[in-house]
């Protein structure tokens, strides 16, 4: 290309941190003890009594904040989940994302009823 600029690319290699460096998992505090509250509340879960699901909080709460702290520059959300439990920080107007705990309902029973259902819906056919 004679006489003019070509073509420039911008790439962000080195990010600042799009938030205070002070969230940690104690920011999350009240998210966790809300959560907890549900989860005695409303859930049974064999594999995860109560005192075990603090714990997986906090955890999930740590890869979400890494995953957010690492994300890409277009993106919003950092993400961490188990078979249980489902944690989105999502980007805000202030230094504190959004926390979103969520259980992820499921039952090894419905599969079974539903197989079941299929099964004898397919003999009446024959």
């Amino acid at each position: 290309m004679s006489g003019g600029a070509g073509p420039h690319f911008r790439f962000e290699i080195f990010r600042r941190c799009p938030y205070s460096a002070a969230v940690t998992v104690e920011t999350f505090e009240a998210e966790i003890n809300e959560a907890l509250r549900a989860y005695d509340k409303h859930i049974v879960c064999i594999d995860k009594p109560t005192v075990d699901c603090r714990e997986t909080l906090r955890s999930l709460i740590e890869k979400a904040i890494s995953a957010y702290e690492t994300r890409g520059p277009h993106l919003r959300h950092g993400i961490a989940l188990d078979k249980h439990v489902t944690i989105i920080l999502s980007q805000s107007k202030t230094d504190r994302p959004l926390c979103g705990i969520y259980f992820n309902l499921v039952t090894p029973y419905y599969q079974k009823q539903a197989q079941r259902a299929v099964g004898a819906h397919e003999g009446q056919q024959g």
